[in-house]
């Protein structure tokens, strides 16, 4: 016998019939009797039927006509689901027995379960472990804690009273020999990293020693680092030392510094670059300049980067060690290129800035000839060249510096002037010993007599030497009482002569002097009235008187009839 199948609401959806109202699939579940047997199980009751009858109007199914070929099995349709979903069935858990405890309750009879609803939204939040949702709270039954233990009250310490002195000691060590008011000063706000220049130094702190590296701060946030070789002793930590900046290592962020004085020990190429400062030991020299090598690798200081000055000798080198700055470094090519003359420079630079800081007119300098010029001498004083100009050698006259002066000699000097901008620095010798000008007054008093010797003739007269740094001058008009056109013709260097002094000035060091006023002035020559002078020429003749009239003006002709011309 054929069986329709039921048709869900989707369906009746589908067909247009209106579904029926779905009842719920949960059921209020009966309270089980005393025997633990559900009523209707007791009572025998006939289970539910479960098949439909075929020939039920609103069980048929119903198709659509040309939706299905003969012999094609009928395509059930697929149950309805709803887009609220449908509440779950209750969970249901076994029953734990409950510890029967001596209680007053205990006598009284169970009392029956009331029946469980369950709300159809969601499931109930399922219970602790070890105990069931229909378990019921024990109202009467009180958990009391033990009390907590008594606890040892610790003393007030008094803070007038000394510390112990392990730990007393402990704290001066932590402190490190800072007072308590140092320690709470504000820290100050470290300042922003600052780029340092190349070759600038900076006094550095040292803040660790590893290995072979020292690493010090150089101020700020800069820290930088140098080699250990470079110190004689390893350095304290704290200890300040002076460094001079080599190069920056953008992926360390170091400063790579070294000693101001100090080489860096190159074992291979890799320590070796542009700007460093290595120890150079020359082997030999050529016409170009200097054969040298560092640490086993061959280099070259060519003649000009030698020294400052011109080098004439370069075999005076060979077999030395000194300093010097890396120009040019190849390796690939094997050229290594030095400069000691740049390690001076830099020397001699850094010695003028703390020279010149210390330097004030009317200092006593020792220094050494460098230069000597006609106008003067160049006077090394440790950095600093000052000029020493001619008229300041001696308080005599000087022709040429080589008079009084040599290349290399020492000699003090005192400054005199000192040029705040162009650094430039005026010297004096003659300072050094005592003023002559100081006495002339009283030795060469006006209308005294004076001889000396004449040290110099110019045009307008003649300077002549009293005693060495005292010279007076002898003016032309003072030679003779006769008009004198130069004075060589009257005097020349090295004449001894005898003057009278017309005036002294020990301020400006002038002394004026006249040969004349000690000569007698001349009779004046009277000429006779009745010799004719022979020189005297004679007066040139009267003009005549011109008989004929001149020729030209308005009234007498041109003459130009006599050519046939009407003019």
């Amino acid at each position: 016998m054929y069986r329709a199948p039921a048709f869900s609401q989707h369906d009746r959806v589908m067909t247009g019939e209106q579904p029926e109202p779905q009842e719920s699939s949960q059921s209020t579940i009966p309270p089980p009797s005393a025997s633990g047997v559900a009523p209707d199980q007791a009572a025998g009751a006939p289970e539910a039927p479960t098949d439909v009858p075929a020939d039920s109007a609103d069980q048929r199914p119903r198709i659509s006509i040309g939706s299905q070929r003969a012999g094609s099995p009928i395509v059930r349709a697929r149950p309805f689901r709803s887009p609220i979903a449908p509440s779950r069935p209750p969970r249901v858990e076994p029953k734990t027995p409950r510890s029967v405890e001596p209680d007053d309750d205990a006598g009284r009879p169970p009392a029956e379960p009331k029946p469980i609803v369950e709300p159809t939204a969601a499931a109930p939040a399922s219970p602790p472990p070890g105990k069931s949702k229909f378990d019921k709270p024990d109202r009467k039954r009180r958990e009391f804690a033990a009390p907590p233990a008594p606890v040892a009250k610790t003393p007030v310490p008094n803070i007038r009273a000394e510390l112990p002195p392990e730990l007393q000691q402990e704290v001066e060590e932590a402190l490190g020999g800072l007072t308590l008011n140092e320690v709470l000063e504000p820290t100050p706000t470290l300042p922003a990293a600052v780029d340092l220049e190349p070759e600038s130094r900076h006094q550095a702190r040292v803040v660790s020693i590893h290995r072979d590296d020292v690493f010090v701060e150089l101020g700020g946030r800069n820290q930088g680092v140098l080699s250990l070789r470079q110190f004689a002793e390893p350095p304290a930590i704290g200890a300040t030392v002076e460094v001079a900046v080599t190069r920056f290592d953008p992926e360390e962020g170091l400063y790579h510094v070294a000693l101001p004085h100090a080489a860096v020990v190159a074992a291979n190429w890799a320590d070796i670059a542009e700007g460093v400062m290595v120890e150079a030991r020359v082997t030999g020299h050529n016409k170009g300049g200097l054969e040298c090598e560092v640490n086993s690798i061959r280099a070259f200081i060519p003649a000009s980067h030698i020294d400052v000055y011109r080098v004439e000798d370069f075999a005076q080198f060979v077999g030395q060690k000194f300093p010097c700055i890396v120009t040019e470094a190849r390796p690939e090519r094997g050229n290594l290129v030095l400069s000691r003359r740049a390690v001076i420079e830099r020397d001699k630079a850094e010695a003028k800035e703390k020279l010149l800081a210390e330097l004030a007119e009317g200092q006593i300098r020792e220094g050494i000839v460098r230069s000597l010029q006609n106008f003067g001498a160049f006077v090394d004083l440790g950095g600093v060249d000052g000029l020493l100009h001619v008229s300041q050698l001696s308080w005599q006259r000087v022709k040429h510096p080589s008079d009084v002066l040599q290349l290399g000699q020492k000699i003090k000097v005192l400054v005199r002037k000192i040029d705040p901008q162009t650094h430039k620095i005026s010297l004096a010798l003659r300072d050094l010993t005592e003023n002559p000008w100081t006495s002339v007054a009283t030795k060469y008093p006006v209308t005294s007599t004076i001889r000396g010797t004449v040290s110099k003739i110019m045009e307008f007269g003649a300077f002549v030497q009293l005693e060495p740094g005292v010279e007076g001058l002898v003016h032309i008009s003072e030679l003779s009482h006769q008009r004198v056109w130069r004075v060589s013709d009257v005097l020349a260097e090295g004449d001894t002569v005898d003057a009278k002094v017309l005036s002294v000035d020990p301020e400006q060091q002038r002394i004026g002097l006249s040969m004349k006023a000690l000569a007698a002035r001349p009779a004046p020559v009277k000429k006779a009235e009745s010799e004719p002078d022979e020189t005297e020429e004679a007066p040139p003749p009267p003009p005549t008187k011109r008989n004929t009239p001149l020729k030209g003006g308005l009234g007498s002709g041109s003459g130009g009839d006599r050519f046939g011309l009407k003019w």
